[in-house]
């Protein structure tokens, strides 16, 4: 495999939103390794263009949607600052054109405050957070109809197109203590207009979103190629399930007793 050559084709689909025929049934033996020998060679070409790495996404940490997509395995890929925003007052708009077959997914997203070593305990996590907030991810699909295998998508960005942070919320010592046990029972609601479209619990999520954190750190340390650093933003996998979202829309997003500020997220623009 020409891995220059696979990066240039994923990164000219991102620039001409466009979509590919798939990579592992058109390149001999692509698989997960090969997958993220291309994401991290799309890295080197991003920081060439100036795009600066804010942190992680991190994705299919809800079981219920591995076997629709017949993904089994979580994946996860750079945050860009040209990928990320703020929405400190719990509203954004986003323009969906430079996105391609866009989906909207209710997450949870963590910043460090310290780095983060390889770990599996979730208090671990949070000692190491400085805050947390509701997370709106757009996913976007290279692939038509959203078909793909595990090694695709990890090579298509990790299906990340933008991600909206809201107001975050500071943590203390008591707050990491209850969160421990709160991020495992956290119940997520997802509304269109006025319309409830899905709920959620966050144990989907590998149990905790924090534990997804953990995987996480755990995966970028056995692949050695990076790190969970202080200050990077991770958004730890979609609570509910994701869906399609299409110019004019609203949507909201609620996460009960979690503590923190939900979403509300204006969609402009063609995708």
């Amino acid at each position: 495999m020409d891995v220059d050559a696979v990066a240039d084709r994923l990164l000219r689909a991102s620039d001409d939103r466009t979509t590919l025929p798939l990579l592992s049934e058109t390149i001999p033996g692509f698989d997960v390794d090969a997958a993220y020998d291309v994401l991290f060679a799309i890295e080197e070409r991003r920081r060439a263009r100036g795009w600066k790495p804010e942190g992680w996404k991190i994705g299919f940490t809800n079981r219920t949607l591995w076997p629709r997509y017949d993904v089994w395995q979580p994946m996860w890929a750079p945050v860009w600052d040209h990928t990320l925003r703020y929405a400190f007052d719990a509203h954004a708009v986003l323009d969906l054109t430079p996105l391609v077959q866009p989906r909207i997914e209710t997450e949870v997203a963590f910043c460090l405050r310290d780095d983060l070593p390889a770990t599996d305990d979730a208090r671990t996590v949070l000692a190491h957070t400085e805050w947390i907030a509701a997370g709106f991810e757009l996913v976007q699909c290279h692939f038509e109809g959203w078909r793909f295998t595990a090694a695709d998508c990890t090579a298509a960005f990790g299906l990340h197109g933008a991600l909206v942070v809201g107001r975050p919320v500071a943590l203390t010592d008591p707050d990491r203590d209850r969160l421990v046990h709160a991020l495992t029972a956290a119940e997520v609601t997802l509304r269109r207009g006025d319309e409830i479209v899905d709920t959620g619990v966050s144990s989907v999520v590998l149990d905790s979103p924090a534990c997804a954190l953990a995987h996480l750190s755990r995966c970028l340390d056995a692949q050695g190629r990076a790190h969970l650093r202080a200050g990077d933003v991770i958004t730890t996998g979609t609570i509910t399930d994701a869906w399609p979202v299409v110019a004019g829309e609203t949507w909201t997003s609620d996460y009960g007793a979690l503590g923190i500020d939900g979403l509300t997220l204006t969609f402009r623009g063609q995708p």
